[in-house]
């Protein structure tokens, strides 16, 4: 499990002074793995900021079927909208293994003593948005084994660690969370990873992946 802040999220980008200001202004909490964090629809008003661990961000649809919208880890700063513009949870915040971090009810009271952090938070909302539609098109163009080989690329790149010339990621999603994450049914994506293995791109273990192409499994996520 992981407490070192992943590049470019939340905490990285705030200066000593401000990280030391947004930490005085929260609480610790710890979850178990497998915890609800916080559920889509429910009116609260605190942000999370992730310390160590990872967690999966994601809704439902009307018909019930779990859409992964997110994995983040340490550093990331989670439930920002609903503090900001005071309406429910937009998604639901799950832990995938043991999570710490620190709870900030009056974010709001933050950002108005720290306005380089509020200006900063904007352009990484406006990231998210443009992460989202990026997402849209994926669906559109790809096909499942490319949209699973773009998912396991992003986990390789953010969380993988060179083993005897390979990128071991230790993968805390079941095969049904990842088709969750690609917009498949768990069918295709346990069809899709059989064909990244055939092809020598990827081997697959119990909530492990160990990538031994990373330029192959580039290729086929195009």
């Amino acid at each position: 499990m992981s407490s070192t802040p992943e590049p470019g999220e939340f905490v990285t980008r705030l200066t000593e002074a401000e990280t030391t200001a947004l930490y005085a202004a929260g609480r610790p909490r710890k979850w178990d793995r497998g915890a609800t964090i916080c559920t889509e629809g429910e009116e609260s008003d605190w942000v999370l900021v992730l310390t160590s661990g990872r967690v999966k961000v994601s809704s439902h649809t009307e018909g019930g079927s779990e859409v992964v919208l997110a994995v983040r880890g340490p550093g990331a700063l989670l439930g920002e909208f609903a503090a900001i513009d005071g309406l429910p949870r937009s998604a639901t915040v799950t832990a995938l293994e043991p999570v710490e971090g620190v709870t900030i009810r009056d974010f709001s009271g933050y950002l108005h003593e720290h306005g380089r952090v509020a200006v900063m938070l904007m352009q990484m909302v406006i990231g998210k948005m443009r992460d989202a539609d990026r997402k849209r098109i994926e669906y559109g163009a790809f096909d499942t084994t490319g949209r699973v080989a773009t998912r396991l690329l992003e986990l390789a790149e953010r969380y993988g660690e060179m083993s005897n010339g390979a990128v071991r990621v230790a993968l805390p999603l079941s095969q049904d969370e990842l088709a969750g994450w690609t917009g498949a049914s768990r069918e295709a994506v346990s069809k899709a990873l059989r064909s990244l293995r055939d092809r020598g791109l990827i081997e697959t273990g119990r909530r492990r992946v160990i990538v031994h192409d990373m330029e192959g499994l580039r290729k086929r996520a195009r």
